[in-house]
């Protein structure tokens, strides 16, 4: 019989990895709230979806520079180490934002300033982060752990948000704020009990020349690059993420709360779709499954513009954090299969400098468009246009499309090099 759910494989035979994977449980549940909390406390304060937007933009500059660093700093340093100064000052953001939120008169641009201090250090935790995982896993348990990390993150996206909700109605913004600050004392505690992560070779000599390095790799690498550009897109265009506030509060006559379920929603989608992934194993064309999974992601935000209902926009939601999932877990496993252990963590910072501010982008584009049209029509055609830009994607970069684990994989063993494919 095929095997549905998830492949725990990896939490069995790494303690390292299902050490990091606890601690990052807690600490993402705990991010989540905050996720959440900003928006809303912004909303109420500026009764503005742009002013939402550009407090997520204002963080998009601050994590695109702290990955680059952070994907250098990965690369020639013990990434443990990085893992454990993150965690401390992630904390130390979060109860300046708790702080703000005790004043008598909470102001506005410590919301912007504190947060994008924020974006700037996750812009060095991540790249330490993902690049590590290899190290912790091998080669063929890599898809089951990257669907595990995806189950930790949609876990936290599920909870997380619904919870924050709740607890802003029930004991507002500080108090979620202080939540999260408790949260990166276990990441802190997971990142001090690790081995050591020395990367391949000892390391690179971190600094300017060593992201020219990286960025030329990506330059000439296709294939990688196409995986960031589809992403981009789906994310520019097809997350309206910035106009759950307006659309829970004034579209659907509700509060806090559902603001809160709109923001679970795709989540619990993603969630759902992780813990059935036992069938990642067995595919081994991951450019298509990105491509089709990008489509899906499209459609379902396009239709939740539409409809005039609760519970279909939040099953739409759903549908599309399913998609999201199956391409996050394609596309990560192309990317830490064919990028060498030396370049991983400079590849994972562009990475996640793609992931973490294309959201932002579409922040900003759904509440521009929503500011001169309605929320309504900023969804709806911000989801065709993603499934429009997925097609040229396809057309542009062919090599996504025809990636297949297989042949990828089995040239490199017989060359003995590390894959890497795509060069123009």
């Amino acid at each position: 019989m095929p095997k549905v759910l998830a492949d725990i494989t990896p939490l069995k035979t790494s303690r390292d990895f299902r050490v990091l994977f606890t601690g990052g449980l807690i600490s993402f549940l705990g991010s989540q709230l905050t996720l959440v909390a900003v928006p809303v406390q912004v909303f109420q304060l500026t009764n503005s979806s742009l002013q939402v937007g550009l407090v997520s933009l204002g963080q998009m500059v601050p994590l695109i520079i702290g990955s680059l660093v952070g994907g250098t700093l990965a690369d020639a340093f013990d990434r443990r180490v990085l893992l454990i100064y993150t965690q401390i000052l992630l904390a130390a953001t979060s109860a300046a934002l708790a702080l703000n939120a005790m004043a008598p008169h909470p102001k506005v641009w410590p919301l912007y300033v504190i947060t994008a201090i924020a974006a700037a250090i996750s812009g060095v935790d991540y790249p330490a982060r993902n690049a590590s995982l290899p190290a912790m896993v091998t080669r063929e348990e890599l898809p089951a752990a990257l669907a595990l990390r995806q189950i930790q993150y949609q876990a936290g996206g599920v909870v997380g948000p619904a919870l924050a909700g709740l607890l802003l109605a029930a004991v507002g913004a500080s108090a979620v704020y202080w939540i999260d600050t408790a949260t990166f004392g276990a990441a802190l505690i997971a990142a001090m009990m690790i081995h050591p992560l020395i990367p391949e070779g000892g390391g690179r000599k971190a600094g300017l020349a060593s992201i020219a390095e990286g960025l030329r790799f990506l330059r000439r690498t296709r294939l990688i690059a196409s995986t960031m550009l589809i992403d981009i897109v789906a994310m520019v265009f097809g997350m309206p993420r910035a106009l759950f506030p307006a659309i829970g509060i004034d579209h659907f006559h509700a509060g806090s709360g559902t603001v809160g379920l709109l923001f679970a929603a795709p989540g619990a989608g993603a969630l759902i779709a992780a813990v059935l992934t036992g069938w990642v194993g067995r595919v081994h064309r991951h450019g298509r499954a990105v491509l089709l999974a990008v489509i899906v992601w499209g459609l379902g935000i396009a239709a939740f513009g539409a409809v005039p209902w609760l519970w279909a926009a939040l099953a739409l939601l759903a549908i599309a954090g399913a998609a999201d999932v199956v391409s996050a877990v394609f596309r990560n496993t192309i990317l830490q299969s064919e990028v060498p252990d030396a370049l991983r963590g400079r590849l994972s910072a562009v990475h996640i400098a793609v992931v973490t501010g294309g959201p932002r982008l579409g922040d900003l584009e759904s509440g521009a468009v929503a500011a001169v049209t309605n929320p309504q029509f900023s969804v709806v055609s911000g989801g065709l246009l993603c499934i429009v830009g997925a097609v040229a994607v396809a057309w542009r970069y062919p090599e996504l499309d025809r990636y297949d684990s297989r042949v990828h994989t089995r040239s490199a063993v017989v060359r003995g090099q590390t894959p890497v494919v795509g060069n123009s």
